[in-house]
Parts: structure tokens; sequence; C-alpha cells
């Protein structure tokens, strides 16, 4: 049974062309930019289905990442690496001011969170430049949906401004079988530091 089970682990679902790491970036990172767009792709595709709601945006801790993906076969074992947690993904209806909130939390951490679904950009004293969600800029009043980690939900790691949701909705998906759906859907694992959130 031990051998079946590591057989199934072990089994190549896809293939990362480079080593992904959550500290080649100092807003962002190939591995957090990878980790924000999962949970934001797998939650969408849930709550479009049972609720007609697109989500609008992800965050993840820095701290829930707890390995890098190596350059090579990546496998199911792979995920149980990098979120070893029972945590799941779930949706956050947020109003704009409480994003606004988020967005204050980000730009004040010293580790870059992974984001997706935003586009932030910092003055080069770290002020809040511009942000846009979606290609748009931020609505106070909007409610905006905001996959997350249901560990982040009750405040984790600072996130208090998650307490001020408006509505939750459970994904019934474990982050970790997020992560392995998604391997399973993908030839090649691509992922890179890039703009979505930037200091000049």
């Amino acid at each position: 049974y031990r051998a079946h089970v590591s057989e199934v682990l072990n089994a190549p679902l896809c293939y990362a062309p480079e080593t992904l790491s959550k500290k080649d970036g100092t807003r962002n990172s190939s591995m957090g930019n990878l980790i924000a767009d999962i949970l934001h792709q797998q939650a969408d595709k849930v709550l479009k289905i049972r609720e007609n709601i697109p989500v609008d945006m992800s965050i993840m801790n820095h701290g829930g990442i707890r390995t890098a993906i190596s350059k090579g076969p990546v496998s199911e074992r792979t995920a149980y690496e990098v979120m070893p947690f029972e945590n799941g993904l779930v949706v956050a209806a947020l109003r704009g001011n409480t994003v606004e909130k988020m967005v204050e939390f980000l730009r004040k951490a010293e580790v870059p969170h992974p984001i997706s679904g935003l586009k932030i950009r910092l003055d080069s004293e770290g002020n809040l430049e511009s942000l846009y969600i979606q290609g748009k800029p931020l609505d106070p009043e909007k409610i905006y949906y905001v996959a997350t980690s249901d560990y982040l939900i009750g405040g984790g790691d600072g996130m208090t401004f998650f307490q001020e949701h408006e509505a939750l909705y459970k994904t019934d998906y474990k982050i970790r079988n997020a992560m392995v759906d998604y391997f399973k859907e993908i030839d090649t694992l691509r992922s890179r530091v890039d703009d979505r959130f930037m200091q000049n």
C-alpha cells in the first residue's frame, strides 16, 4: 500500500523548466505568483459554476509557501511539500475600502505576499502611486471577490482586514488539491517575477 501511495505521489504531472522560488523578487516572486494565480484560477472556476460570480483577485501569505519547486518533474508530492497544511480555498467578498486596507497591508509588508488580479505600483518612497483590479481603478464601494486561504480569513499572519468580509464562499477545495489539479491541466509549469507589484 505504501509503495502504491508513493508511486501515485511521485508520478510526474507536469514539468518545471526552471526552479521557482518565493525569494527571487522584492515585491513579487515566481513561486508566489504561481500560487496566487492557481488560487485565483481554480476558485474562479468553482464560484462561476456555483454562484455565477467571477473571482477578482487572490492573496496568499508568504509564510504559507513552505518550499520552492525545483527544476524538473512536478508531482503530487511537490504539492504536499509546498503546501503541507490542510488549508481550504475560500472566497471572501470584500468592499473596495477593505481592499484598500489589504493593499496598505501589502505596501507595509517586509515580504512579498503572493497576489493575483491586482496591479500595484509604489513610488520610490514606498507610497501608493496606482492601483488597478482587473485593469480598472479600485472602486471603494464595489464588492470584490478575493480567493484566499481559510487560515487568513480568521486574521492569520496579521491579515485582519479579512474579518470585515461581507460574505464568505467555501470552494470545498484544499489549496493543495487545487495545485494538483492545476498541475494535471498543464504540460509546462511557468512563472516569473512580473509587474503585478512594483516599486519605482
